[in-house]
This record gives structure tokens, C-alpha cells and sequence, in this order.
């Protein structure tokens, strides 16, 4: 018979641990089923779980017809022989790279209990429990997007379309990209081949920026003017209109350095991750159809003869490449969608917020700018961090 081992002492976790577990990047094993995984989880977590989905309905049905004696005992049944043998050794294989990782589940109960127990079975040590599961982390991650939560003085970086916000943000630490967190490039040709977060994921990966950001100590938060509204993911209005309130520093670029930054993204980088993706042959005629598709949802804003002029130079910039190689030819639609489309909309809506404005300039001259502002975070009552590269 399999010998019992102590129990891990049930102490409430703190904002303190949970804030330490992503600053440090702890490993997590969430044993919930991958239906429950993909609802939502802590960001970092793997999904190893103990139960696959069918057999979670199962012991639900179970349990709401036969009540809770009757769920255990189909649970027991269940998670027999290679069931059992296979959960086990995924577990095995991950500490065995991550010793430090942690173990939870809905609630911190027995999901996580008997994967702990069955590890420290096979191990003779007991992997640590994550207190109160996915709920009580979930619980705290919402409370970092409470307008209370934000210490630090927000500050929006603007600028019109290609003019490199989101290359300057990762030269700053103190900044967070929330188009990374919801992975979606914020306009209609944004999308990625992965899917975008579920909503539930996309507030905890923003929660728990906000929580690391925090934890540093930074003076000021610098975020991309933005939306409240990514792709199909969206801010809380709350945070949102925080945002909304903060300056506003208007990054400033060239024509043509716009133009070169869009291609090199959207036509150079997003056909290797198609190549990648769909082999070298249809990676490219895949994203030309999307690219098409993308221009297609702008048929109203556009206007009929403008989309045929832009999807006639797409198609001429595709053939070029296809028969000489050469992507310059693209260089020409990003034109007319820059000029044409995305400046005079975004110059309307950068004057409705002129009054925010208090800075303007080029790359290094914004960074300057943002720098300083970091440094003399003293005026706001806190020492300024080291670090920021």
C-alpha cells in the first residue's frame, strides 16, 4: 500500500509570494483540464493536467447527480494504470528541469493534493502547492487593475503608424506592451498566426506586468496610445481611462523610415514566420490572402476605388518578389495606407488630445525625455530605480 506522506500546511498566500513568483519567474504546473487552462491561468503556467477534459465532465456529472462520495470514487477509478503512469511522468519530466516549481489547481484542493502526493510517492519529497489554486491568484491579479493598485505616473507614447513605438518601448524598462500581451498588432493588418489570449489571460498577463512593474519601484509607467480595445481583447475601463489620462509624448518619424519599419515587420517578418509556419511555398501565398483579407475589412473606410489601387499594388509588389526576389515593390501599398489611411486618421485623433501633448521628437530624443522622467522619480515621492537600458 502507498505510504502516506505529511500534508503541506495550508497558509494563505500573500500579495508579497505573489508578487516574488513572477518577478522571479516560478515555474507553475497548473493540474487543471486544458478546457479550464485555456479559460484562463497564471501566466508562465504549463497545463500538465490530472484529469483531460472528458474525464473532468464525467466526475462533474458525477458529483452534481451522485454527489460528492460517488465523484471521488469515479475519480479513484479514473486515475488507475496508465492514467496514472502518464500524468505521472509528465510531472517528473517537468521538475526534473524545474525543481522549484510549484503545483496548483481551481482552488488549492485536491487536484493539486493528489499530484503532490503521487510525486512525493515516486520522489520522497512533496512539491510545493500554490494556496488557495488558480482562484485566490486569479483574485489577486484583478486587484492589480483597480486604479488604487497604479503608483506610478503614467505616461502614453503616441505617434503615427511605422513611426517605432513599440521598438523604443523595448529599450525602456519601466514601460509595459500591451499590444504584446494580447498579441495583436493594434491595427487591421495586426493580426498574428497564433490566436489572441482569452480575455481572462489577457488581464492576468496585464495584471501581472502591473505587478512587476510595481514591485520595482518605477516612477513612471509608460504604455503605447492605444484603444481600450487590441484585436478582440479590451482594458478594463477603469485602467483604461488611467491611461487616457496620462501626458502624452508624440514620437516622430520620416516617411520613408515609417515605410521601411511597416515593411520590415508586416511584409519581411511576417512571411518567415508563414514560411515557418506553412513551408516555403505556401508560407507566402498564405500571406498574401491574409494580407488581401486584412485590406478587404477596410473596404468602407478605404473606399472601393482606394482598396483596388492598394490590393492592384500588393499583387504587382507580390509578383515582383516572386519572380526577382526583390520586396521593395511592397514599399508602394504601404504608402498609400500610411498616407492615405492611417496619417489622416490618426491626426484627428492626436488633436482631439493636443492639450496632453508635452513632448515631441525623434527616437533618441524620446528616450532621453522618458529617461529623465524615470530619474527624477524622486518628486513623486520615491527613490528613482537603477537599471533602465
Amino acid at each position: 500500500m502507498e505510504q502516506s506522506l505529511p500534508v503541506i500546511p495550508r497558509h494563505a498566500e500573500t500579495a508579497e509570494t505573489y508578487s516574488r513568483l513572477l518577478v522571479d519567474g516560478v515555474p507553475l504546473i497548473d493540474v487543471r483540464a486544458p478546457v479550464e487552462f485555456a479559460a484562463g491561468a497564471v501566466p508562465g503556467a504549463v497545463n500538465l493536467p490530472l484529469l483531460t477534459d472528458d474525464e473532468r465532465h464525467r466526475v462533474g456529472l458525477c458529483y452534481r447527480q451522485q454527489g460528492s462520495d460517488a465523484a471521488h470514487a469515479l475519480g479513484r477509478r479514473l486515475l488507475r494504470g496508465q492514467r496514472r503512469e502518464e500524468a505521472l511522468v509528465a510531472w517528473l519530466d517537468h521538475l526534473e528541469k524545474f525543481p522549484e516549481a510549484r503545483l496548483y489547481c481551481a482552488r488549492g484542493g485536491s487536484r493539486s493534493a493528489i499530484a503532490a502526493q503521487w510525486i512525493g510517492a515516486a520522489t520522497g519529497r512533496l512539491p510545493p502547492r500554490l494556496v488557495g489554486g488558480y482562484k485566490a491568484f486569479r483574485a489577486f491579479l484583478l486587484g492589480q487593475l483597480v486604479p488604487a493598485a497604479i503608483d506610478a505616473v503614467p505616461i502614453v507614447l503616441g505617434g503615427r503608424t511605422g513611426s517605432g513605438k513599440t521598438l523604443l518601448l523595448r529599450r525602456l524598462a519601466n514601460t509595459i506592451d500591451l499590444e504584446a500581451l494580447a498579441n495583436h498588432r493594434g491595427s487591421s493588418f495586426g493580426q498574428f498566426l497564433t490566436v489572441q489570449p482569452s480575455q481572462a489571460d489577457f488581464e492576468n498577463r496585464l495584471a501581472a506586468a502591473l505587478a512587476i512593474h510595481r514591485f520595482h519601484r518605477y516612477a513612471t509607467l509608460v504604455v503605447e496610445d492605444e484603444g481600450r480595445h487590441i484585436g478582440k481583447r479590451f482594458l478594463p475601463k477603469e485602467l483604461a481611462d488611467i491611461f487616457a489620462g496620462g501626458v502624452l509624448i508624440v514620437l516622430e518619424a520620416p516617411l520613408a523610415e515609417r515605410i521601411n519599419t511597416i515593411s520590415a515587420e508586416y511584409v519581411d517578418e511576417a512571411q518567415a514566420v508563414y514560411r515557418s509556419s506553412f513551408g516555403d511555398e505556401a508560407g507566402p501565398v498564405r500571406w498574401l490572402a491574409d494580407m488581401e483579407a486584412s485590406a478587404d475589412r477596410l473596404a468602407k473606410r478605404l473606399g472601393a476605388a482606394r482598396l483596388v489601387r492598394v490590393k492592384q499594388l500588393l499583387n504587382r509588389a507580390w509578383q515582383r518578389q516572386r519572380t526577382e526576389g526583390d520586396h521593395h515593390g511592397h514599399r508602394d501599398w504601404i504608402k498609400i495606407l500610411l498616407q492615405e489611411y492611417y496619417d489622416p486618421m490618426y491626426d484627428y485623433q492626436i488633436d482631439k488630445k493636443k492639450e496632453r501633448v508635452v513632448f515631441r521628437g525623434g527616437v533618441e530624443e524620446v528616450l532621453s525625455y522618458l529617461r529623465e522622467r524615470e530619474e527624477t522619480g524622486e518628486t513623486t515621492g520615491r527613490a528613482a530605480p537603477a537599471g533602465l537600458s
